[in-house]
């Protein structure tokens, strides 16, 4: 495996990652009392509690797709 093909790689997981997070914010804030009545139903939370889930857990999703896919993408760019 070459070192370009690892770059397309990672370039294409960071793509689809960044557009899987553009999903969800989306899907979260157009149908957001929709998704909390289904959450509801499973899950005793208050609107608050479920909103500061989905912000935490978007902030991480979005840090590891910097951490996992953007900073070695940049990596290999920089040393080859």
């Amino acid at each position: 495996m070459t070192v370009e093909i690892v770059r397309n790689v990672l370039a294409w997981c960071t793509l689809i990652n960044l557009g899987i997070l553009l999903y969800w914010f989306l899907f979260f804030t157009l149908a957001h009392d929709w998704v909390y009545r289904i959450h509801g139903k499973w899950f005793k939370l208050s609107k608050e509690q479920f909103d500061s889930i989905q912000y935490a857990a978007m902030a991480f999703y979005k840090v590891a797709i910097f951490v996992f896919n953007m900073v070695p993408f940049i990596a290999l760019h920089i040393v080859t």
